[in-house]
């Protein structure tokens, strides 16, 4: 697969074009963002990590049945990925109290959420990510009725994938954010699933495994991405 022209260069990945006009080449970076990418930093390996992390947690759930973009791992950090036309929607699942939910809420960081709650964003980096409803993707025409509510189901479904695969490997799922696209009409899940994209902390320490390391300024943030993809079996 020959690499062409550069598609889009975001905070932490750059999309090329290929010869194939129905697939990209998705390439981890090694920079980390945070505050709308107002802080950015390098952090050595930490491309290869969440490409290998973002390729196994693909697989597990193509394996189980959530239709996704990944076609196949191509090096350390980048991937070979379909061609989607990407829904300007953030899906979150929130398992546990943290975040933005408890800014908003008051609530106790940690807290257990039952059921899980169902948030969506709108993808808008000028404008913060707005959170917003179903009415809004409805009047502003960023996502159909059918459409979202297949990403709503996909979303619930992985969750209940996810966690059972980090629950096994001792780690709580606190909330995570996926990204759809659409492919041949279907939507698809795309973009990647990484410490990056979510958060995961210990199960009996609850010490924090994720990007969350670099937005409170903790340390050891490489080292903690690494333990999490080890624990899943991502070794590297």
């Amino acid at each position: 697969m020959k690499k062409t022209s550069e598609m889009y260069r975001g905070k932490t990945k750059t999309v090329y074009f290929t010869d194939n006009p129905n697939l990209l080449i998705l390439e981890f970076r090694n920079e980390i963002s945070a505050l709308d990418g107002k802080h950015i930093e390098t952090f050595e390996r930490k491309g290869l990590i969440n490409n290998n992390f973002n390729y196994l947690i693909m697989k597990k759930l193509m394996k189980s049945g959530i239709p996704t973009h990944m076609e196949q791992l191509l090096s350390d950090n980048q991937s070979l990925v379909k061609k989607l036309t990407m829904i300007p929607i953030e899906c979150i699942i929130r398992n546990r109290a943290a975040g933005s939910l408890i800014n908003r809420l008051g609530i106790i960081e940690g807290v257990l959420l039952n059921p899980p709650i169902f948030d969506i964003f709108l993808k808008n980096d000028l404008q913060h990510d707005p959170m917003i409803n179903e009415s809004y993707c409805e009047t502003f025409g960023w996502v159909s009725k059918e459409n979202l509510s297949n990403m709503k189901q996909l979303t619930y479904k992985a969750n209940k994938i996810l966690n059972n695969i980090f629950d096994n490997a001792g780690l709580i799922l606190v909330d995570f954010k996926l990204e759809f696209g659409l492919f041949n009409g279907q939507v698809i899940l795309g973009d990647e699933f990484s410490p990056d994209s979510s958060r995961l902390w210990d199960k009996k320490t609850k010490y924090k495994l994720d990007k969350d390391r670099f937005r409170y300024g903790l340390n050891n943030l490489i080292k903690s991405y690494e333990e999490v993809a080890n624990r899943i079996g991502v070794f590297i």
